[in-house]
């Protein structure tokens, strides 16, 4: 059980991870990684969790060819989605929400006292790649 990350090494090992430091991502939020390419060698999944502050929204976007699942651990998350950001949906504590690949999205947090946070499985192993901003979405009110 180690947490050396496994790239140096070109054939991936089962690894035991902590979550890394936390940095901001294009899509304006925090993400601490935990499994991806730069910290275990991963070839097609990511795993990480993000925390929305309360009362914040992300930037619009979209992850360019891959697909995304979200496991919602605690507080409550509306997120805008489609072409035009058109149709809406609410996920919350306990439970799961899928995003396809290349679906225009925008995630916020319905509470403005409470962080959400939620774990991201992402089928693009290196975290910000896939991200495609989409500014002339972002003007969609929360």
């Amino acid at each position: 059980m180690t947490e050396k990350p496994a790239r140096s090494n070109p054939d991936p090992v089962c690894t035991v991870m902590h979550s890394q430091a936390a940095f901001v991502g294009k899509q304006g939020f925090s993400y601490a990684p935990a499994i991806s390419a730069e910290t275990v060698g991963a070839r097609a999944i990511h795993l990480q969790i993000v925390t929305i502050p309360p009362g914040a929204r992300a930037k619009a976007h979209k992850h360019e060819a891959h697909e995304t699942a979200i496991y919602v651990l605690e507080g409550e998350s509306g997120m805008h989605y489609g072409e035009k950001l058109e149709h809406h949906l609410i996920a919350r504590a306990g439970e799961f929400l899928y995003i396809p690949a290349n679906m225009p999205h925008l995630p916020y947090n319905l509470s403005d006292t409470e962080p959400c946070r939620a774990v991201i499985a992402r089928t693009d192993p290196n975290e910000q790649e896939s991200v495609v901003l989409l500014p002339e979405l972002d003007r969609v009110q929360a």
